[in-house]
């Protein structure tokens, strides 16, 4: 497009897009200036578990669907391209995608971050220099959870995946990357890049320069062909190819919690967030400055917008969270939808005593415990399905609480209150008892599920213009509802001690 058409585009356009791919689905979702949704459409993508501990999605799936929900959400309000500005993309992160330059087809099933089959590389490589070892530069510790080894497993274990690599045949990308790539014409000149957030979940990106860093390249033997090119979170990428949205500039990509971090508008230093979905991810803004973690959380990329320095974030990520409601609604089958486990645990006044450590993929922040493995503890013949069920609650919000105590650790800054977004905000039982184990105020935004999308609406949104700044954000953020502590300091104290020595059965259970 040329420029002319562009600030028609901007000027005239009355809405802004945002793809929303998730661990458990994909969404798109359109917002007006408000920060309102006006349309969105959903579809669920398939969990495919081949081995214990083994998660993997299709590309191709992930694909079909971005473009169905695409085409439903313009379809369900007629609306045209020109009726949108541009389109942010925001993603599950460190989700590993490689496929074929030539054909766009993928070399293998997506390694999901959730999978953990590269717990004997995490094993390897800390024998030299510990789990720590490329903390400096990357944030984050040696563990299952990022990109960067889980390329190395589809280059060492898939055939011909390394000569395509070493070629430059083979492409890497998180979701995000792979979907601009197919948005922007696939084989026929897709766009190979990446914004700075996604980056820094792959292990192999420089927290100080930005950049792919070569010493951590030759570590794990990727190569540097197959990386996309490193972009900011608010700029022009390119434009879409689909017909229900063609020529719409791609403008804006966030990874998942990041792009929280944006939608709750928290431009701050000492801010904060949670989003509560199959995982839970605790971020507080750090400014311009990383601060290095000695509590067990990362440091991350928050934001980059266009061409202003980088925002940092200390995160807490949590693997098991909503995951948790989902297996006792899956395997146990103690409710038959996800949001019965409300009214299933309110049978009961309490836990009984029980607590439910969900370390199904090891344990995350603080803990970095790869060998751990979900325990329930404090099992009696007095418990019932409504004490799992509300042990199962439970467990998200003491794992918030050991997030919340190491990131207050690590920069020194009490939180007054912690907003929060996500699916499992809607359950109030489970938001009051965040209140209560906190001792502090939990705050609910008036756009409490989509928030994750409207951040990379906005991302996209300042880009081209749709957006003024940062005070036209700010002025859509409202509270929906309060929940305020109402535990007496005796029983928090007691409910979290027997939490802590719950977490410690579980650790080391697989050798």
């Amino acid at each position: 497009m040329d420029r002319a058409k562009n600030f028609r585009r901007w000027t005239l356009a009355a809405y802004i897009g945002a793809i929303d791919q998730g661990t458990s689905s994909t969404r798109f979702i359109v917002f007006d200036r408000s920060g309102s949704v006006v349309s969105l459409a959903q579809k669920e993508h398939e969990q495919i578990y081949p081995n214990p501990g083994w998660v993997e999605h299709s590309p191709d799936e992930i694909w079909r669907s971005t473009q169905e929900v695409i085409a439903k959400a313009m379809r369900k309000m007629r609306l045209r391209p020109s009726d949108l500005a541009a389109i942010g993309i925001t993603n599950q992160r460190e989700t590993t995608v490689v496929w074929d330059r030539k054909t766009g087809k993928p070399l293998a099933n997506a390694l999901v971050w959730q999978d953990t089959r590269v717990a004997d590389y995490v094993s390897e490589f800390s024998k030299s220099g510990g789990q720590n070892r490329f903390r400096s530069k990357t944030g984050l510790p040696l563990t299952t959870y990022f990109s960067g080894l889980k390329i190395r497993w589809i280059l060492e274990n898939i055939d011909g995946a390394r000569a395509m690599a070493d070629s430059g045949d083979a492409l890497f990308g998180n979701i995000d990357t792979f979907l601009v790539w197919q948005l922007t014409g696939g084989p026929n000149g897709g766009v190979h890049i990446t914004d700075v957030t996604n980056a820094s979940r792959t292990q192999l990106m420089n927290l100080e320069t930005l950049s792919w860093d070569k010493e951590l390249l030759d570590s794990f033997g990727i190569p540097a062909a197959m990386l996309p090119t490193i972009r900011s979170s608010s700029e022009t990428y390119g434009v879409a190819r689909e017909k229900s949205i063609n020529d719409v500039p791609i403008s804006g990509i966030l990874g998942d919690q990041q792009a929280a971090l944006v939608g709750q508008t928290c431009f701050d230093s000492g801010e904060a967030k949670n989003t509560y979905g199959t995982g839970c991810f605790l971020l507080m803004n750090t400014g311009t400055q990383k601060v290095d973690s000695k509590s067990g959380l990362l440091t991350t990329v928050a934001y980059k917008l266009g061409d202003q320095p980088a925002h940092y974030a200390l995160e807490g990520s949590i693997a098991i969270t909503g995951a948790l409601v989902q297996w006792v609604r899956d395997n146990l089958g103690l409710i038959k939808q996800s949001s019965e486990i409300e009214s299933l645990a309110r049978t009961v006044n309490d836990n009984g005593g029980v607590y439910f450590v969900p370390a199904f993929s090891g344990l995350y922040a603080p803990y970095w415990n790869d060998s751990a493995r979900g325990v329930i503890t404090g099992l009696t013949r007095y418990a019932n399905k409504g004490h799992i069920a509300r042990a199962a609650l439970e467990a998200t919000a003491f794992q918030t609480r050991d997030v919340l105590e190491a990131i207050e650790k690590d920069s020194g800054i009490k939180l007054d209150v912690l907003r929060t977004d996500g699916g499992m905000v809607d359950d109030d039982l489970l938001m009051q008892f965040q209140s209560d184990i906190l001792d502090r105020p939990v705050v609910r935004p008036r756009t409490k599920d989509a928030t994750t999308a409207l951040g990379a609406a906005y991302a996209a949104g300042l880009a081209v213009g749709y957006f003024a700044d940062l005070n036209d954000l700010r002025a859509n953020w409202a509270v929906d509802r309060t929940w305020k502590p109402n535990l007496v300091n005796g029983k928090r104290d007691e409910m979290y001690s027997l939490w802590k020595r719950a977490v410690n059965r579980s650790f080391d259970w697989v050798s």
